[in-house]
């Protein structure tokens, strides 16, 4: 009995050591993009995020597909003046295979505070960005006026948005 504690014991260290090496390198991977983006550095940038990735960005249009986002972004980049975003708090959860990760952050930006979160897949050996999603926070004793702000263009944006299935 005390040999299969011993070896259950085992296993569950080694598997809680590989969830905390796995976990630091998803930090390392977000904060070399959160770094490229802020050296303009758009090679590094679009490498740490796969193939098939989407940037969701603060306005209600900004749903970019990874083509997409890099011709927008671009000239941002080539004029050395990209964007950057520091993560100050950062939470991340890995699928019990270890091939998927999912995580939210607290990020200190120009806008002040905003919330990053998104997806992470296992590429071979690197962890790749598919799903990144930006949101300013606004407190909640404060939403009343950005509602009122927001109001005649969400109009707009609600007749022009058709759903598709």
């Amino acid at each position: 009995m005390k040999t299969k504690v011993c070896f259950l014991l085992i296993i569950l260290s080694i598997s809680l050591q590989a969830q905390e090496t796995r976990k630091k390198a998803i930090h390392q991977v977000l904060d070399s993009w959160h770094e490229a983006a802020a050296k303009a550095d758009f090679h590094t940038y679009f490498g740490l995020m796969a193939e098939q990735s989407v940037f969701i960005g603060t306005d209600a249009m900004e749903n970019w597909q990874r083509e997409a986002f890099e011709a927008f972004s671009k000239p941002y980049f080539d004029q050395g003046k990209a964007w950057s975003f520091e993560a100050r708090e950062r939470n991340i959860y890995i699928s019990a295979d270890g091939s998927v990760a999912w995580f939210d952050e607290l990020l200190d930006t120009w806008m002040g505070t905003c919330r990053g979160s998104g997806v992470l897949e296992n590429v071979g050996d690197a962890w790749k960005i598919r799903h990144y999603v930006l949101s300013i926070t606004i407190p909640n004793e404060e939403i009343e006026p950005v509602i009122s702000l927001k109001k005649s263009k969400d109009s707009l944006i609600q007749k022009q948005i058709k759903r598709d299935w």
